[in-house]
């Protein structure tokens, strides 16, 4: 007990600094999946895409066959995915920082396997994956 108040200092810098490290691991929830994942769902079928960027990024290119949802708009919007629920949803962004909070969003709104793109259409482009325009 002595040692702890002789050197509260101390234990509070190790406490802080774990707290630190851990935080970034407690606040990524959802799933991600990677590019070669996402192109195995593709490939079977199982996946609808919706990117969630703006509509300029979205026109200078995107996934084949990506649904166009601005994520400002993806909770009013969500019921036009209503038809692909039992699919897994894949969430793409630019580089996969909006994904996370956007499949959170549809998972609020009832879709039960949302994903989110790690790394974003970056990580897709830097793959050498097909975009279309």
């Amino acid at each position: 007990m002595k040692f702890i108040l002789d050197h509260i200092f101390l234990i509070a810098i190790v406490v802080l600094s774990g707290g630190a490290l851990l935080a970034p691991l407690l606040t990524q929830r959802g799933k991600k999946a990677t590019p070669l994942e996402v192109t195995q769902l593709i490939n079977r079928g199982k996946a609808t895409i919706v990117d969630v960027r703006d509509a300029t990024a979205f026109a200078g290119g995107h996934l084949p066959d990506a649904k166009h949802i601005p994520v400002a708009e993806l909770a009013k919007r969500s019921g036009e995915l209503e038809k692909f629920k039992s699919k897994t949803i894949v969430v793409v962004c630019e580089k996969g920082a909006r994904a996370p909070a956007a499949a959170s969003i549809l998972g609020k709104a009832g879709f039960g396997d949302v994903v989110a793109l790690e790394g974003g259409q970056a990580a897709w482009q830097s793959q050498g994956l097909p975009l279309k325009k």
